[in-house]
């Protein structure tokens, strides 16, 4: 690895290996960003890469694989960048070479549209991950590799605000925010793209040269469809991000700490459940149907009821126990009464009360101490319910996913498809998870063509969360999620189509399987399925900001038919 100038210090921002090769120290763009002089700290503005890793460096196997243990690709080289000047140049040298590029922030693709066996370069963005103030765009500037949780402590210990994201501690914000990330405030805040003013992204022209664009949501912006398209248009498909800019819509003035949402000061936490062995099928049903027609009775933009949000967890009857997790803002007006009348109609045409939840659900851990309400600090609650989970440290894990946003209640035949998946007995895994998750409130308080993210009507949304260790078990696990699914909405062609019970899928819960004649029969197409009708419009910004179709996977967004 090359080595800094005689007598210059700096903090490495990254750490290099045996044969990891060091292509050169190009300035820091933070500086610039925050209004400081360049040099005047190289221990803390000299980045280290960017770095190339490949099959002979001892780190590669760790930079090749996913979250997921099921997608581990072979590439060339792995690019490992610190600093967002480092990304451009990668991108031209691939272009030129004619390397498939794929890009990784956190790792947490669901599907392997980074890690598959045409990947032949990895931009690896995870060590790209300054938090600061831009002073250039008044906004706060978050690089895509860093982390859910990162952000929060940084942003709220620094500044005391917040960006509604998502819940795990370790998903990259890079895909995350493109796809329209959604979080324990949507219901209060909205989506984080209802927060982002602006997009640093590296794209490719007609002739392959790397240029660097910043898009804004300023109706002057000649480059706003860009910024649009990052707001839900999915990962992998226009370009690199290399920075987002978040600024409040509304918000005034140059003071950080005015510039995007409070969270709560402290919220009311809650975590019970029902044993699996006392519940009839129509105990199920009507458990399931109260989570849904509350959601659907309170989805307006201002209800009162937009400060509580709430997670109810089908797992498997193997697992003993469904989970039900929600959180309130203790501030709210009436926030006990809010969350009592809550578990209350959770309760109700349940013949057992709600007892302790003891088991792993899904992404959530054990969570005995609150079976009975608690008042903690935002910062310490999201903290716990972003940490629970040790499958996330777990490089054995294995897993299928599929997503469905809800509109109304459910019919009949959906939540009797439900139950008699979650209670098969030709399958016993404890982990197998279907998890009836919030939206509504804020959320819908836009319109489905303001941002790329068009589920704005939905109620609630659905994640099916099936999880494995062993390589042997692929077949059964996957199988039993498609029929599960397939089966709930078997009126529809096997999809949830945008209709007025379901809205269709989230599109960074990816799912190759809809763009499959053989599990989705509806005729309604996998773009429609995530994007309904802003799909054109993604197309015509493909086509203006990657012509050549050099970002791609195989659900990305497809230049429009000439």
């Amino acid at each position: 690895m090359a080595q800094n100038p005689s007598g210059i210090r700096r903090r490495l921002l990254l750490a290099g290996a045996g044969g990891a090769v060091a292509l050169g120290l190009p300035g820091t763009a933070r500086a610039a960003e925050s209004g400081t002089e360049a040099g005047t700290d190289l221990e803390a503005v000299v980045p280290a890469g960017p770095v190339v890793v490949t099959p002979a460096d001892q780190q590669y196997p760790d930079l090749v694989r996913a979250l997921n243990a099921r997608y581990v690709a072979k590439p060339d080289s792995v690019r490992v960048v610190d600093d967002p000047a480092q990304v451009a140049p990668i991108i031209a040298e691939a272009v030129k070479t004619g390397k498939r590029l794929t890009i990784r922030s956190g790792g947490h693709c669901l599907e392997d549209f980074v890690y598959n066996p045409q990947t032949q370069i990895v931009l690896d963005l995870s060590k790209m991950n300054g938090v600061y103030y831009s002073s250039r765009l008044n906004a706060v500037a978050v690089e895509p590799g860093a982390r859910l949780l990162d952000v929060y402590e940084k942003v709220y210990s620094t500044w005391g605000v917040t960006i509604p994201g998502g819940i795990c501690y370790s998903v990259g914000i890079g895909g995350h925010v493109s796809g329209g990330g959604w979080g324990m405030l949507v219901r209060r805040d909205g989506l984080v793209v209802d927060h982002l003013y602006a997009v640093e992204v590296v794209t490719v022209a007609a002739d392959g040269t790397a240029k660097t664009v910043v898009a804004t949501r300023e109706a002057t912006d000649p480059n706003r469809d860009l910024w649009w398209a990052h707001t839900g248009g999915g990962g992998g498909n226009f370009g690199v991000v290399t920075r987002y800019y978040f600024r409040s819509p509304g918000a005034t003035g140059t003071d950080p700490r005015k510039l995007l949402p409070k969270p709560p000061v402290e919220v009311l936490f809650s975590a019970v459940s029902w044993s699996w062995s006392d519940l009839t099928k129509e105990e199920f049903v009507r458990l399931v149907r109260n989570y849904a027609s509350w959601h659907v009775t309170n989805i307006k933009p201002d209800s009162p009821t937009r400060f509580l949000t709430s997670f109810l967890l089908l797992n498997h009857r193997s697992n003993g126990q469904i989970g039900l997790v929600t959180q309130v803002d203790a501030a709210a007006p009436d926030a006990q009464a809010m969350l009592d009348a809550y578990l209350t109609h959770m309760n109700s045409g349940i013949n057992v009360e709600a007892g302790a939840l003891t088991e792993q659900m899904g992404d959530l851990g054990a969570m005995p101490q609150f079976a009975a309400p608690r008042r903690m600090p935002w910062l310490q609650a999201t903290r716990f319910a972003g940490t629970t989970n040790p499958l996330l440290n777990d490089p054995t894990l294995r897993a299928e996913y599929k997503s469905a946003y809800m509109r109304a209640d459910f019919p009949q035949p959906q939540a009797e498809a439900l139950y008699k998946h979650l209670t098969r007995t030709d399958i016993d895994n404890p982990k197998i998870n279907i998890q009836l998750t919030p939206y509504g409130g804020r959320a819908n308080a836009v319109s489905e063509a303001d941002t790329a993210m068009p589920h704005r009507g939905a109620a609630f949304k659905m994640l099916w969360s099936v999880l494995w260790n062993d390589a042997a078990d692929d077949d059964k696990y996957i199988a039993w999620t498609r029929e599960s699914y397939e089966e709930t909405y078997a009126d529809t062609g096997g999809v949830p189509v945008p209709n007025a019970v379901t809205d269709g899928c989230y599109v960074n819960y990816p799912d190759a399987d809809l763009s499959d004649p053989l599990h989705n029969t509806s005729q309604v197409s996998w773009a429609t399925l995530y994007y309904k009708g802003n799909y054109a419009r993604l197309q015509q910004v493909k086509a203006r900001y990657d012509p050549r179709n050099f970002f791609r996977h195989r659900q990305s967004v497809q230049p429009p038919a000439s």
